[in-house]
This record gives C-alpha cells, structure tokens and sequence, in this order.
C-alpha cells in the first residue's frame, strides 16, 4: 500500500460520525446493512449519512452494492486489514536500536 492511499484510508475514518458508520457495517458482518439500516441503527441524519457513505466508498474502505431498490453497504475487511497492516509494519523496528544506543 502506498503513503497516498493509506492516508486516504485513514482520513476516511478520521471523523466520529464516519467511524461510526464504519463500525455498524463491522458488526453487521459480510451481509452488510442497506442504508435505512444503517441509518436507523445510528441515528444519522439521512442527507449527513449519504455524505459520510460516498466519503467511505471514495476512500475504498467501505463497499456498497445495489439490490433491487436498495442500496447495501459492506465494510471492505481486505482494505482495513491492509490499512492495520501499513500502520503496524514497523511496529518496534527501533526499539532494540534505542536500548542498544542507551549502553
């Protein structure tokens, strides 16, 4: 992954109501939610919700297919493993250089 599209990722989910949204469609699992679920089970606004949905679809961290009228949102586990993954892949890297240059 590259530094452009990790923070693109990131600022995704660098709002409340986003993270949020986000994580109603985690728990809802690979079935995902249609919009009216997930605006009922959060309680957003439904003209804030339809701007927080397309800023989570735009950054990939979210899909959302349509089923017959309906539109239903799925949280994209590949993407956010793969965000964890880049913010973690050098979890320690320096810390045995700091205790050794602390001798």
């Amino acid at each position: 992954m590259e530094w452009e599209e990790a923070a693109q990722g990131f600022a995704a989910m660098g709002s409340e109501v986003r993270l949020q949204v986000l994580r109603c469609l985690i728990r809802a699992g690979d079935s995902g939610l249609t919009v009216g679920e997930v605006q009922s089970r959060t309680g957003i606004a439904p003209s804030t919700l339809a701007h927080h949905l397309r800023f989570l679809t735009a950054a990939g961290v979210i899909g959302q297919a349509r089923d017959g009228r309906s539109t239903v949102c799925r949280a994209d586990y590949g993407r956010l493993e793969a965000l964890a993954g880049f913010i973690l892949q050098e979890c320690c890297a320096d810390a045995g250089k700091r205790a050794a240059s602390d001798d």
